[in-house]
């Protein structure tokens, strides 16, 4: 059995201007590093954590750096665990994104993934994750569809459900060994 935390990455610059990052590699705003140095790194002050997970886009990466700054942990990057790819709609205002996802669950997004391709990443990560790390407490910081993996196949929750925002994940999971 193993527990996994979830934490998105800290504040960027798209955040900020209220664009979709998708695949873009953008890097944290100030914001952002001091909100990965200050209240991201303090919910975790109490919890030993034995592996950190990132994406391999810079802004999840570099929360973790943040974070875990001076402690031992390793942090381990992992393409599965990035965002969707919005293909055309990367960059452009999320009411933009927002208004085609539903669906993206399995029509891809123009030029880009649907959600479906998204969670068969995740399935992936999880499933490698169970056989390599049980017995830990892992953390993985990383981006909204990452968590709508996580609460998809281990919470089985229907991604119409996390669409709507009617169901709030939990943040917080066990998983036994498959």
């Amino acid at each position: 059995m193993m527990t996994i935390f979830f934490e998105g990455h800290a504040l960027t610059s798209d955040n900020e201007a209220g664009v979709a990052s998708g695949h873009n590699d953008v890097e944290l705003s100030e914001a952002g590093r001091i909100q990965a140095a200050g209240e991201k790194r303090q919910r975790y002050e109490s919890i030993v954590i034995d592996t950190v997970f990132t994406s391999d886009l810079r802004r999840a990466y570099e929360t973790a750096t943040i974070m875990f700054k001076g402690k031992a942990v390793p942090i381990i990057q992992d393409a599965r665990l990035r965002e969707c790819n919005y293909g055309d709609l990367t960059q452009r205002p999320r009411p933009e994104m927002e208004a085609v996802r539903a669906r993206s669950i399995s029509d891809p997004f123009p030029n880009g993934e649907s959600l479906g391709q998204v969670m068969d990443r995740m399935q992936s990560f999880i499933n490698d994750l169970s056989q390599n790390h049980d017995g830990q407490d892992v953390l993985i910081i990383g981006h909204m569809g990452t968590l709508w993996g996580l609460e998809h196949h281990i919470n089985d929750t229907s991604l119409p459900a996390l669409l709507s925002g009617k169901t709030a994940p939990t943040r917080k999971y066990t998983l036994c060994r498959q």
